[in-house]
Order: C-alpha cells, then sequence, then structure tokens
C-alpha cells in the first residue's frame, strides 16, 4: 500500500521539466503574453455579459460586479504569476501540480483543464459559426441547414461544417509555428479592443447620468450576486501560463502577461459597463446582444454592424488561445508518458503536432456534431478546481528550497493564497448538481486511463531518481 501510494505521489523534477521543454523555441514576448491572454479573456462576453446581468441581478451596480470579481480572480492571477515565474515549463497547473504534490494530483489537474479548453473552444466555434453564417447572410450567401448545427436530424442539422472549418483554419496556422501564429493572434487582439474602445467613446456622448438611479436597485446582495456570474467572464488568463516554456525572460514576462492582462480586461468590462448602463435604463438590457441594442437605441447602426466583426475576433482569438493552450497540456503528458509518448514529440518548428492534432479532432467532432448548451458549466469547474490547487501550492511551493524563485512572488504570504483558494471553493459550490455530476463522470474517466495506462508508462516511475 504504501509503495503505491509512493508512486501515486512520487513529485517531478523541475530541472528535468526544464531540459526536457528546451526543445520548444522562445519566441514570445511580454507583450505577446498580454495578447494570448486578452484574446482568451475577452471574447464575445463583452458585448453580453455587462447587458444582461445588469438587467437581472445587479443594475448599473454591475460596474462594482466586475470590480470585485476581478479582486477574487486577481489573487489566484498572483497565484499563477508566482509558479509561472518559478517553473518555466510547459503544461500550466498540470506541471505545477506534479512538481508540488506528485503525479496523480497533476493528472488530475490536468484533466480538469483538458476539459476546460476543450469543451470552451468547441462552444466558442459554435459561436463563431453562428456570427459567420449572419454575416454572410447581409451578402446573401447561406449555408446549408443541413451543415449548420450539430448532429439533430428531427431538426434537419447534420454537421456544423464552419465550426469545424474554423478550427482547423487555427490550428493549421499555429502548427505551422508559433510567430506567424502570434502576429496574426496580436493583429486581431487589437482590431477587437480598437472595436471595444471606439463603442466607449460612441457612446460616452449618450450616456445620461439619470439611467445610473438607482444605482443598486437589487440592493448589495444583487452586486454580489452579479460578481459571481460575471467572474467566469476572467476565466482564460490562466491559459497564458501553458506557454511558459516558449517565453523570453520568463521570470519577468510570464508575471506581467498574467497580471498584464486581468488589468486591461478589467478596465474594459467596467468601461463598457459604465457606458452600457449609462446610455440605456438597465431594465432594457436582458436582450440577446445589449451593447448592439443599445446603440441602435440612439441611432448608431453602423456602429452595432462593427460589433459583429468585433465579436468574431474575439471569438477567434480565444480559440487560437485556448487551442495553443491545450496542445501544450497535451504534449505535458505525453512528455511524461501519461497518455501516449508520440503526443510529447515535438516537430522541427518546435510544434508538437501530434498533441495539436489530437485536440483539433477532438474539438473539431464537439463542435461541429455535439449541442454544447448543457456541458459548457463544466468549463468552469475545471478551471475552478485548478485555481484551487495552485493558490493552496504556493504554500509548499515556497518551501520547496530547490525552486529557486527569483521573479515575482505573492504578496501577504500566506494569507491570500489561502483567502485565493477558500474563495474558488465557495465559488464551486455555487455551481449546479448537474454540473457536479457530469464532472464526477468526467474524473472517473480520467482516473480509469491513469490506473491502466498512465501509471504503468510514466515516465517518472520509470526514472531510478524520480522520487525527488
Amino acid at each position: 500500500m504504501s509503495s503505491l501510494r509512493g508512486r501515486l505521489f512520487r513529485k517531478e523534477s523541475r530541472d528535468r521539466y526544464i531540459e526536457r521543454d528546451n526543445r520548444f523555441e522562445k519566441t514570445i514576448s511580454g507583450g505577446d503574453l498580454i495578447a494570448l491572454g486578452i484574446g482568451a479573456v475577452i471574447g464575445t462576453g463583452i458585448f453580453i455579459l455587462p447587458g444582461t446581468v445588469a438587467a437581472t441581478k445587479a443594475g448599473p451596480s454591475i460596474i462594482l460586479s466586475f470590480i470585485v470579481a476581478a479582486i477574487v480572480c486577481s489573487v489566484a492571477a498572483m497565484c499563477y504569476a508566482e509558479f509561472s515565474s518559478a517553473l518555466p515549463v510547459a503544461g500550466s497547473a498540470y506541471s505545477y501540480g506534479n512538481v508540488i504534490f506528485g503525479e496523480l494530483i497533476g493528472w488530475i489537474l490536468g484533466w480538469a483543464l483538458i476539459l476546460e479548453y476543450v469543451l470552451a473552444v468547441a462552444a466558442v466555434s459554435t459561436g463563431w459559426s453562428a456570427y459567420f453564417s449572419s454575416f454572410i447572410s447581409g451578402f446573401g450567401l447561406h449555408v446549408p441547414k443541413a451543415l449548420s448545427g450539430p448532429f439533430d436530424p428531427t431538426h434537419g442539422t447534420y454537421i456544423n461544417i464552419i465550426a469545424i472549418l474554423i478550427v482547423c483554419l487555427i490550428a493549421f496556422f499555429l502548427s505551422k509555428g508559433l510567430k506567424s501564429s502570434i502576429r496574426i493572434n496580436n493583429i486581431m487582439v487589437i482590431v477587437k479592443i480598437a472595436i471595444i474602445v471606439l463603442f466607449l467613446l460612441v457612446g460616452a456622448f449618450y450616456v445620461k447620468p439619470t439611467n445610473w438611479h438607482p444605482f443598486l436597485p437589487f440592493g448589495v446582495k444583487g452586486m454580489f450576486q452579479g460578481a459571481s456570474t460575471v467572474f467566469f467572464a476572467y476565466l482564460g488568463f490562466d491559459a497564458v501560463s501553458s506557454s511558459a516554456a516558449e517565453v523570453k525572460n520568463p521570470d519577468r514576462n510570464m508575471p506581467f502577461g498574467i497580471i498584464g492582462t486581468l488589468i486591461i480586461a478589467t478596465v474594459l468590462y467596467i468601461g463598457v459597463s459604465v457606458v452600457l448602463t449609462g446610455m440605456v435604463p438597465f431594465t432594457k438590457l436582458n436582450v440577446a446582444d445589449p451593447v448592439a441594442f443599445a446603440l441602435q437605441s440612439v441611432n448608431q447602426n453602423w456602429m452595432a454592424g462593427l460589433l459583429s466583426l468585433g465579436a468574431l475576433a474575439g471569438m477567434t482569438t480565444m480559440m487560437v488561445t485556448m487551442i495553443y493552450s491545450s496542445s501544450r497540456l497535451v504534449y505535458s503528458t505525453g512528455r511524461d508518458g501519461l497518455l501516449p509518448k508520440t503526443l510529447g514529440e515535438v516537430s522541427a518548428n518546435h510544434s508538437p503536432l501530434h498533441a495539436m492534432t489530437v485536440v483539433t479532432i477532438v474539438i473539431a467532432i464537439l463542435g461541429g456534431l455535439v449541442p454544447l448548451d448543457q456541458l459548457t458549466n463544466l468549463v468552469n469547474i475545471g478551471t475552478l478546481i485548478a485555481f484551487t490547487v495552485v493558490s493552496f501550492g504556493v504554500i509548499p511551493l515556497r518551501k520547496r528550497k530547490d525552486i529557486p524563485n527569483h521573479g515575482f512572488k505573492v504578496p501577504f504570504y500566506p494569507v491570500l493564497p489561502i483567502i485565493s483558494g477558500l474563495l474558488c471553493i465557495f465559488l464551486m459550490t455555487t455551481l449546479s448538481a448537474e454540473t457536479w455530476i457530469a464532472s464526477l463522470i468526467w474524473f472517473a474517466f480520467g482516473l480509469l486511463i491513469y490506473f491502466t495506462y498512465g501509471i504503468h508508462h510514466s515516465q517518472l516511475a520509470r526514472s531510478s531518481d524520480g522520487s525527488k
């Protein structure tokens, strides 16, 4: 029994990970990291959440809701920043768990993140398909109904061909090398931010301060309910940490990218909330496209049309970041032998091509064939589990004398890491019973893979000095 426990909680070596990840090329700058983070965090939600949550939960105090949610997220972000500074390796929380807590915990975290990344991209690919179909319909072009939705013969749809094509196209560009993909991502992030800033500038002329009264129509409780809802708008910054093995000067740039992402996202979310609730009474914002509705209400239809372009850019950059991050995560499990070793290979152009191919196929199948409405809540639980372990993990990380960290460290240690972990646990308790049941099934499947394959092929178990 003790020998089994020793195998399950055998810890990886930081130096061994860094040595294996040297096959990657260090090409990512601090600015590139912020673009990756903004690409993941700022999607179509910025055009929807501030309006719908204001209408149903918080009123104009949605402004404070975003600030509260940002504070909660920032504590977890600081914990990620410390880990990525101390452990500049691929795999994000999966690799952190392997080094600090042992292989089983690392695998559980990796399995949770695979769920987060894959489902998030699949869900967004279907949204991208819907926006794109709406966009081309303005030119008289239409996707045949049979090819426009998930497999549902009773409603006449068999496959969402646009969702599959956009996922494959993004993966193709990523597989050709990171430099060009990062450049394209950066351009699209700039386009997205420019459209958001343009909305703020145009909308500011139509703000009526009377629309902010009453500021707390649902009370303080409504403001906090709004905060727990919009908390999930910030998720995605953790994907930045997957890129650590490919970052120049990770000690400085990783914390810069993670915390910088959160600051810029917070400013943009608050800005949209202020202008949107000032333009239109919050009671009118419970619509599918509240920002477009607000612009149309003040006869700025030209700007409403630009929002579709911003939404497409937002969803594209989110998919770029998440496909990139999930391929590095799957690469890490292959590198460690917990999934087939071929997934841990890096091609001549410094890309984990086999991992990228597997990730793309899985996402394309989900996005093209499976209705995802009920599955997207699983994204939240996968993220929160990783946040919780990373937050508490800062405490044993600090105690490891063999892991030097000359970069960022969480202030007010150990109070802030503990608060971060407890807040994440609290948010998990607010998720539905259906989400918990589905997640337990997912983790049971993951443990089955680990105990039937991973534990027997683990590189760590095979190495003579793996008990470090």
